[in-house]
């Protein structure tokens, strides 16, 4: 899940200066998950604004906004809501975003921040464990992403400032590495700090990352 959250009110009006019709679009995927783009954050956004002075022209949820197909299906059966609208303003993460403003000429202003590839550890609570590296070495580490669990990214075991099985950079938070060894130790998998690991080939996760279906 891509977790966001709503971008500052104050900015969202520095944002719209000067357009005073306006057309929302919400996600029901993670937007919605998050609470920062779903039916309920479209409605109240669609009330702020009415108090601001704006006119909303209409407004629709897309299942998953960064489907740009269904995307641009959805927008053209608002077509003369849009028309009318001099901007559109997108509560989905950036690649929701991009759908939408790929898919009308339209001013298109993102009204949400874009935080990270999120696990949901309970409703409301979510942790980042995934970095997208192109690269994945969770075979050797015991299901726990060292590049993104280190706060240093380290991938060849601790480092010298980890103290008492707690992180240098938070000491609030359990060393990934004493992680990693604890559960290989519990699986019976010896030797993960007797073997090297080469730099991280970070072309593998290039950008704009591309991926067909054979």
């Amino acid at each position: 899940m891509i977790i966001s959250k709503q971008k500052d009110r104050q900015e969202l009006l520095a944002a719209l200066e000067g357009r005073d019709r306006i057309f929302l679009v919400g996600c029901a995927a993670c937007a919605t998950a998050c609470k920062s783009g779903g039916e309920e954050e479209v409605f109240q956004l669609q009330e702020w604004l009415g108090g601001q002075g704006k006119e909303v022209t209409g407004s629709v949820v897309i299942d998953e906004a960064c489907h740009i197909m269904r995307a641009a299906r959805d927008l053209r059966q608002h077509y003369a809501q849009i028309e009318e609208a001099q901007a559109l303003l997108v509560l989905a993460c950036g690649a929701g975003i991009q759908s939408v403003s790929g898919s009308t000429d339209r001013l298109v202003i993102g009204g949400v921040n874009s935080l990270f590839l999120g696990n949901v550890r309970r409703f409301g609570q979510y942790e980042e464990k995934c970095s997208l590296c192109g690269e994945c070495i969770l075979n050797e580490t015991a299901g726990i992403c060292p590049v993104t669990n280190c706060a240093k990214g380290l991938l060849n075991g601790p480092c010298g400032g980890m103290e008492e099985g707690r992180c240098e950079a938070d000491r609030d938070s359990e060393c990934a590495w004493v992680q990693i060894y604890e559960r290989l130790k519990t699986q019976g998998r010896q030797g993960v700090f007797a073997r090297t690991v080469a730099p991280k080939n970070w072309a593998k996760g290039g950008k704009p990352g591309k991926h067909k279906l054979k």
